[in-house]
């Protein structure tokens, strides 16, 4: 069986289990508190991140990116990184824009202080780094506005692994109630329609104890 290794909040694992639903493809998570650093997984993948996909031949394969590439160049028959070579730059460059920029200046100052520093004992969240997160966050639904207001999905015509990258940053934002939706209605019904796909749902039914949901995270039509 196929093994994802990940954790709940963790955009770049959510991006992964998305695309392997989007495909088809049948997996197992499996939780893994990277902070505990443990010795097997270190193995794997020595930077002690996740996600970590270990394939049925029991081969893993290390970082998102790299995974995402992998399963679109294994399993073609659902493509996400385009059609043609300037599609592909295009969704590469959103991809690059929302795991990159908008997790540097949004995720980790909203997530990483809020959830992640008290989960691994990091001490006690920057008030300043989440001011700047609730500042920059506008700029980048803005961005998604922007996007939308020119094309059906963020790189183009077809869905693809940048609507996929920047719902999964919004979803766990939106599961410890920071997105600001009732400003951002162009990007909200975008992301109304990544919730409705098949392949995302079931992150909306993850669950992190002690720390419920806002009421409107699993609600389909907001």
């Amino acid at each position: 069986m196929r093994t994802l290794f990940h954790l709940p909040l963790c955009p770049f694992s959510r991006k992964v289990r998305v695309v392997l639903k989007e495909k088809n493809l049948d997996f197992e998570l499996r939780a893994e508190r990277v902070w505990d650093r443990r010795p097997d997984y270190l193995e794997m993948n020595p930077a002690a991140e996740v996600p970590v996909l270990i394939e049925p031949d029991g081969k893993p394969i290390v970082d998102s990116g790299v995974i995402c590439e992998f399963l679109e160049e294994v399993y073609r028959e659902r493509p996400l990184i385009g059609i043609d070579p300037a599609d592909r730059a295009e969704v590469r460059r959103l991809v690059a824009w929302f795991d990159l920029k908008m997790n540097r200046e949004v995720t980790q100052n909203l997530v990483g202080e809020k959830m992640m520093k008290r989960t691994m004992g990091y001490g006690h969240p920057n008030s300043a780094a989440i001011r700047a997160g609730h500042a920059n966050l506008h700029h980048h639904l803005d961005y998604i506005a922007f996007l939308i207001e020119r094309r059906r999905w963020l790189a183009g015509d077809h869905f693809s692994l940048a609507d996929i990258a920047a719902a999964a940053h919004l979803s766990v934002l939106d599961y410890i109630g920071d997105v600001p939706w009732g400003s951002h209605e162009l990007a909200k019904d975008w992301y109304a329609r990544i919730k409705s796909r098949p392949a995302f749902r079931p992150l909306l039914a993850d669950h992190i104890p002690g720390n419920p949901a806002p009421e409107h995270y699993a609600d389909l039509d907001f």
